[in-house]
């Protein structure tokens, strides 16, 4: 379909396992000057050579994102290539933290609307006392939230009494905060059920 000016764009078509994905590319061209059998542009296209430059570029961040998904070894389908394609995480790969900050930056925009500033930076020193836990416990940044179990609770608790000399009040609280963050990713079908459905704060 062609725009205004007489140009249309450059549409790419994903296929693997019979399923299909279709994104725009961001490149208008005059069809006319389209080669579908050599899928490139050809003159008197105006920035022939840049436009095929970066078809081709496409096509090879497309094959890079196909093979580091087949290196991994689990399953994926087109979508997956495509996430792998822009850069994004996986929902299945996302991080603790990772999820833990996208919901501190949703919360943020609540502020002054239903959501008191005190909240929001509570949320970002329960933030920092997680992450602390992380690095003490793992070693690394980060860990994948499919990874999660109910001993993790147990752990972190752990932690903030010993480590962060939390009275039990001030500790429920945190664990509470972290249990909002696990309930979102819940609901945004990062994570298939709760990893601490069984678990009792102690009083």
């Amino acid at each position: 379909k062609t725009n205004s000016k007489g140009l249309c764009p450059i549409r790419c078509r994903l296929t693997y396992q019979k399923k299909r994905k279709e994104f725009s590319t961001g490149i208008f061209i005059n069809p006319s000057n389209w080669n579908s059998k050599q899928q490139l542009v050809e003159p008197p296209e105006p920035d022939e050579k840049y436009i095929n430059t970066q078809l081709s570029l496409i096509r090879n961040k497309l094959n890079q994102s196909f093979l580091f998904l087949q290196v991994k070894g689990s399953p994926f389908n087109v979508m997956d290539i495509y996430i792998q394609y822009l850069g994004e995480t996986p929902k299945d790969e996302m991080g603790v933290m990772e999820i833990y900050r996208i919901y501190c930056d949703r919360i943020k925009k609540l502020v002054g609307i239903d959501l008191k500033e005190v909240t929001y930076k509570k949320y970002l020193e329960s933030g920092k006392h997680l992450a602390d836990y992380i690095r003490w416990k793992y070693k690394r940044k980060d860990i994948q939230l499919k990874s999660l179990k109910e001993a993790f609770l147990d752990d972190y608790s752990y932690f903030l009494r010993t480590e962060r000399n939390m009275a039990q009040s001030t500790l429920n609280k945190a664990i509470q905060r972290f249990r909002k963050v696990i309930k979102y990713a819940i609901a945004q079908d990062y994570l298939s059920k709760d990893p601490f459905m069984l678990y009792k704060p102690k009083t």
